[in-house]
């Protein structure tokens, strides 16, 4: 498996020292946040990517993924959030990134059922799969907030049925919502795009932790891949940008990529 890292740990870094950070600590690639407070988003023009990706491709560092905030079980109308996905699209494929993250976002505490939130969120991926087709590059659906669990993930990207829609696992997520590891595999590994590994103390306390210091069933979510003899990539996304006093990401990276080694050599 390549092992990748998110810039939410590395906020406002430039994109210079991203590239460093990853080839000075043996990852394969990075996980692009595209916010506007960011170096890198949806906004920036054709020679700014045009540069970012010629800084990646000559220090050996992949673009794994372009991780956006569209919300696609949201209530409200297609068109603004069909938008926004085409934009990540479009800076996916001007990066050479394979991947786009979305977020559910379905909003129960408003009313909104179950079933409309999936329905919603289905239609919406149906149609952005004919532009991720257009581009080469695939949406992801994240474990996350309405739809945290594989079970709720799929409920969307059954009756969604395209190769260019598919899953991000957040292992925090899923086992917040109380799935084993091996259930979260098994419905999500017909979509399997990447996985999001982390470390936090519990479930009342979600602070991000140096891999291996916390709760997370990191090794027994390897050994399900490793079984499966699943080869896609692990990516790190430590939240500093939302925990500011956390320990600085950098000098985490090395122990971080020794630890899922371990992990995976011990799986295997």
């Amino acid at each position: 498996m390549k092992l990748a890292f998110s810039t939410l740990g590395v906020p406002g870094v430039p994109v210079s020292e991203v590239v460093r950070l990853a080839a000075g600590h043996g990852y394969h690639g990075v996980e692009l946040r595209a916010h506007p407070e960011e170096p890198v988003h949806p906004g920036i023009g054709s020679a700014e990517r045009d540069r970012v990706a010629a800084e990646f491709k000559a220090a050996g560092v992949e673009i794994l993924g372009i991780a956006g905030y569209v919300k696609v079980a949201a209530p409200g109308d297609d068109g603004p959030v069909l938008d926004e996905i085409r934009d990540l699209l479009d800076l996916a494929r001007d990066l050479g990134a394979p991947f786009v993250r979305v977020f559910p976002g379905g909003d129960p505490d408003g009313g909104q059922s179950t079933e409309e939130a999936d329905a919603v969120a289905a239609r919406r991926l149906g149609t952005a799969a004919e532009d991720a087709a257009d581009r080469g590059v695939r949406v992801l659906l994240e474990t996350h907030d309405s739809h945290r669990t594989g079970a709720d993930v799929i409920r969307v990207l059954g009756p969604v049925g395209h190769r260019n829609v598919g899953a991000l696992w957040d292992v925090m997520h899923t086992w917040l919502g109380g799935e084993q590891p091996a259930e979260s595999y098994a419905a999500l590994s017909p979509f399997l795009g990447y996985v999001q590994v982390k470390d936090i103390a519990s479930a009342e306390d979600t602070t991000p932790l140096p891999l291996g210091a916390g709760a997370l069933p990191l090794g027994e979510c390897l050994d399900v891949l490793t079984r499966k003899e699943w080869d896609g990539w692990l990516c790190w996304e430590y939240e500093k940008r939302w925990y500011e006093t956390t320990a600085p990401l950098p000098e985490l990276l090395t122990a971080g990529r020794e630890h899922l080694t371990r992990l995976l050599n011990e799986a295997a």
